[in-house]
């Protein structure tokens, strides 16, 4: 990759210092090692990965153990109650795997069941028993465990549990995070059962916990003390199945034994496509990884290093090819069991030409009509580990919105998700609730090849935010030339208002939200386009990843400068 062209110097009195090397707007390096390396968004995670790996454990054993602490460490994001997805490159096989660790919908309550008891409500509440689905993520962890772990179960386990009954100090932006959360709570409490449960653990005082104060979880300890002797199964099938039935059946939720029992986690193919000669890689719905590829297809046509980095020009393709993929994303994105996903017409060359050529450089699409791509003949913690025998994992993992459902299983130390709440109502939309159906998803980790040779593992959490920051990230590094670290600090763009898989339309072209870096003159050519722009700081995702030198096989970490987060090897 060619170096990013010096851009103007920054104004004075902007209250930073000044970088010696590299762009003016970068926070810092990235992180080199060639043993093994970390990126997460909590620093004693990151930490707790680079142990496992020095005691000669896997990347997937130091993945599952930052995952494990970060269930602890920032509950806003993640936790034994919600799903995850992974991408896994096997250095020995020479192979990338695709894990779909999300759980469905309880096979008990139909989708006229449901709407019987949503009562006339058009979407499916975030908050109590109705927007619960199956947690997938621990059975995640057995299935990565068993096919690339090389440390004892337990020992994976070991740290988090060792922090969970001494506790950590909470870092600064998830104390922020755990205060909107509990603001949330309290403005949702009568949809809560049991909300005493959820106060005692969760907000110890009556508040969320505050930057630098210790917080415990002895309930978690003791649940992933469980885990750790019986095995990941005992969370589906032994006392914490048990403990969550008698729960859920005591707050009239659907979520049952049978449920927990009858889910596995599934390998997957992921899937890709080509941009700028770069093979980048997502997983197959019901997640919306596609998204990212069909912005990169569109997005390839254009000549965006010479339009310049975040000008009125690059910004406003983004957004139009974003509304474009979105639309799509609003459409066919489901779960595959129940639905015909058209994805060989989705991620097509040709395809994406046709969508491309809808953009009109002069003006904004206020409304999108999906195309046909039929060929002719759905908060979060994103981290990814890379071990110095050459594995890299991509792994994301969340409870959906915030701290999830605001439910707490009796003593079990953990948040049911909220993730069911992303199904549709309309029983002829393809994610349309069904019994034993997988909502559309959100999360996705993600991966780029480049002439058969793994290059970056990388994630960008946050909502509909991902497939933007993942398109961002990657155009960032191969158009604009940037280092690994520079493509996540660089001011991003977030588009809202699109049409969405759980219902609703998009037909004023919705918000192009900006970070406070990008130029005034840029913003205004934007909304001289007709483009409806608010600058404003927050809500533009997590980033880590780890991009590997092909030659040296020397890992470049990176984290994000918007998180708490900290790369870190050895």
């Amino acid at each position: 990759m060619e170096p990013l062209p010096s851009l103007d110097e920054p104004a004075r009195g902007h209250g930073h210092g000044d970088r010696p090397v590299g762009q003016p707007f970068a926070s810092r390096s990235p992180v080199l090692a060639a043993g093994g390396i970390a990126a997460t968004s909590q620093p004693l995670a990151s930490q707790v990965a680079v142990d496992v790996l020095r005691a000669g454990g896997s990347a997937v054993d130091a993945a599952i153990a930052a995952n494990a602490a970060l269930g602890l460490m920032e509950p806003t994001g993640s936790g034994l109650g919600g799903d995850l997805f992974a991408l896994v490159w096997d250095p020995a096989a020479r192979r990338l795997h695709g894990l779909n660790a999300s759980g469905p919908a309880p096979r008990g309550m139909t989708l006229a069941a449901l709407k019987e008891r949503l009562g006339g409500r058009a979407r499916i509440p975030l908050y109590g028993a109705l927007c619960v689905s199956v947690p997938g993520a621990v059975d995640g962890w057995r299935r990565l465990h068993e096919r690339f772990g090389r440390r004892p179960w337990a020992d994976v386990l070991a740290p988090a549990i060792g922090y969970a009954r001494d506790g950590f100090p909470v870092s600064p932006v998830i104390a922020h995070e755990w205060q909107v959360n509990a603001d949330r709570f309290a403005q949702h409490r009568g949809e809560i059962a049991a909300f005493g449960t959820l106060r005692a653990m969760f907000l110890p005082g009556g508040r969320a916990p505050r930057a630098g104060e210790v917080f415990r979880n002895p309930d978690l300890a003791a649940t992933l003390e469980t885990l750790a002797a019986e095995g990941p199964r005992a969370f589906y099938e032994g006392r914490i199945a048990d403990v969550v039935d008698a729960f859920m059946r005591r707050i009239d939720g659907p979520l049952r034994r049978a449920d927990l029992a009858g889910f596995e986690a599934v390998w997957v193919e992921p899937v890709s496509v080509t941009y700028r000669g770069v093979t980048v890689y997502e997983l197959p719905p019901n997640g919306q990884g596609l998204a990212a590829l069909q912005m990169l297809n569109i997005l390839e046509g254009f000549d965006l290093a010479a339009m310049g980095h975040n000008s009125a020009d690059y910004l406003h393709v983004h957004a139009e090819a974003k509304k474009l993929a979105f639309e799509d994303r609003a459409r066919f994105y489901a779960d595959p069991d129940f639905a015909d996903i058209p994805l060989d017409g989705l991620l097509s060359k040709d395809y994406a030409a046709r969508r491309r050529a809808r953009i009109r450089m002069d003006r904004v699409q206020r409304q999108v009509e999906p195309d046909d791509p039929r060929l002719h003949l759905g908060d979060t913690v994103y981290l990814t580990v890379a071990d110095r025998d050459g594995m890299m994992v991509s792994l994301i993992q969340s409870n959906y919105l915030g701290m999830g459902s605001g439910l707490v299983p009796d003593g079990l130390g953990f948040v049911l998700q909220n993730r069911g709440a992303l199904f549709h109502l309309d029983e002829a939309h393809p994610n349309a609730y069904a019994p034993g159906k997988r909502p559309f998803h959100t999360i996705i980790p993600a991966f780029a090849m480049n002439e058969g040779e793994p290059l970056l593992s990388f994630g960008v959490m946050g909502g509909a935010m991902q497939p933007q920051g993942h398109a961002q990230i990657l155009c960032n590094l191969l158009d604009f030339g940037m280092d690994v670290q520079e493509a996540g600090d660089a001011a991003r763009y977030r588009h809202t208002g699109s049409s969405q898989p759980t219902g609703g339309t998009m037909t004023d072209g919705g918000t192009l939200r900006l970070e406070t870096g990008v130029d005034p003159a840029v913003v205004e050519a934007l909304r001289a386009r007709g483009h409806a722009v608010q600058v404003a700081r927050g809500g533009y995702g997590g980033y880590q990843a780890i991009l590997r030198d092909p030659v040296t096989g020397v890992y470049r970490g990176a984290t994000e400068m918007r998180k708490d987060g900290m790369a870190a090897g050895y």
